[in-house]
């Protein structure tokens, strides 16, 4: 259920009006929550969901085509849940929550900015190393939100169940008063 919930945060994350400095989605971190907590056949879910999301703003909120880059995004839409199932799928820690916070959002950039970059997407951005770089150079503010929201997500998503269960067994250990 908790999976669903953050999907359903993660379409309104994008849907929602908000200033374009701020692109701060629940997609990536919810996309790995996902992959985590839900076997492989509910993943067309998530899937369709954010396409669907995609094409949406790209038609009606931005007033583009819809072009085969999309494929580089959706692609890694299917390639964050597979992510989150390898990572978090079987044992949470610490650790596994930062290398997903960091995989994730990093992931997505490579692979976002190089398809914008080889496709000549919404920026045309010569095909050469100088283009492919100030791509990259473009996406950086875009990249910095996306860890931070990534890392919140995560740290909600996963922490706050650890956090319950920690405080719990806590108390279970406590000696109970007047005996």
């Amino acid at each position: 259920m908790a999976a669903y919930l953050l999907l359903l945060l993660a379409v309104l994350s994008r849907v929602i009006p908000h200033a374009p400095w701020w692109s701060f989605t629940a997609v990536t971190g919810s996309l790995l929550y996902f992959g985590a907590r839900r076997p492989w056949r509910e993943m067309l879910a998530p899937l369709a969901a954010l396409i669907a999301t995609d094409c949406y703003l790209t038609v009606f909120r931005y007033g583009y085509t819809i072009r085969w880059d999309a494929a580089f995004s959706w692609g890694w839409y299917l390639a964050a849940m597979l992510l989150g199932a390898a990572l978090l799928g079987k044992r949470v820690t610490a650790a596994r929550g930062v290398a997903g916070a960091l995989l994730g959002p990093t992931s997505f950039f490579l692979v976002s900015n190089f398809g914008v970059w080889a496709c000549a997407g919404i920026a045309s951005y010569p095909r050469t190393l100088a283009g492919l770089a100030a791509c990259y150079w473009a996406g950086v503010p875009f990249y910095r939100n996306d860890l931070l929201a990534t890392s919140l997500v995560l740290a909600v998503a996963l922490g706050l169940p650890a956090l319950a269960r920690r405080v719990q067994l806590i108390r279970a250990q406590e000696p109970v008063a007047g005996k």
